[in-house]
């Protein structure tokens, strides 16, 4: 009932920058968390950053390298990355916990379906 879909992924040099988008559409009512996730080869899915509407959080190693905003009218959430590192190569997705409708509260958990990511040295 909901699809996420990445955009932006795509190789570039040490030091460059990137901009993923990730735009949620279907049977939305509110969404209360959004975030980038990441997996690279041989290891495990890990958070890179989340944003609510009250917060935002980043993992360590992207601390002053990437942003990730929101547009809520457009249901979509950014992440812009730049000096990026060989170490940031993975397979980024989206992650979104949606509500369908005002009068059913229960929320429910969407991936996108990722987007490559690869900096070269």
């Amino acid at each position: 009932q909901v699809q996420l879909v990445e955009s932006g992924g795509g190789l570039v040099q040490a030091g460059g920058s990137l901009r993923l988008s990730c735009a949620a559409s279907g049977s939305i009512f509110s969404i209360s968390r959004m975030a980038w996730y990441r997996q690279a080869p041989g290891k495990q899915r890990e958070l890179v950053a989340q944003i609510t509407s009250v917060r935002t959080n980043y993992a360590d190693s992207v601390k002053g390298r990437f942003t990730i905003t929101r547009d809520n009218a457009k249901n979509t959430v950014y992440l812009q990355m730049n000096s990026l590192k060989p170490e940031d190569t993975a397979v980024y997705y989206c992650y979104a916990i949606v509500q369908y409708t005002a009068t059913a509260p229960n929320e429910y958990q969407y991936w996108g379906r990722g987007t490559q990511v690869t900096v070269s040295s």
